[in-house]
C-alpha cells in the first residue's frame, strides 16, 4: 500500500513534540509569568495547574522519547 505519511514514528514523534510544549509552556508560565498589557505587572498563575500539567506534559515527552528509542 506504501509508506505511511511522515513515517512509521508519527505518534510518537506527535507525542514528544506536543508533551513536551506542555511541559515547556506551563514551567515557563510559572518561572516567568506574562506581562498584563494594561499596567506592566506579572499576572497571577495558578501555580497548582500549571505544575500538574508541565508535570503532564513531561510525562507524555518522556513517553514519546522512550518510544523513539525503543523502535
Amino acid at each position: 500500500m506504501g509508506t505511511m505519511f511522515l513515517g512509521e514514528n508519527l505518534l510518537a514523534l506527535l507525542l514528544l513534540a506536543l508533551g513536551g510544549a506542555l511541559g515547556v509552556g506551563n514551567a515557563l508560565a510559572i518561572i516567568r509569568p506574562p506581562l498584563d498589557p494594561e499596567t506592566g505587572e506579572p499576572r497571577v498563575v495558578p501555580k497548582g495547574r500549571s505544575g500538574v500539567m508541565a508535570a503532564v506534559g513531561f510525562v507524555v515527552a518522556i513517553w514519546g522519547l522512550a518510544s523513539l528509542i525503543k523502535g
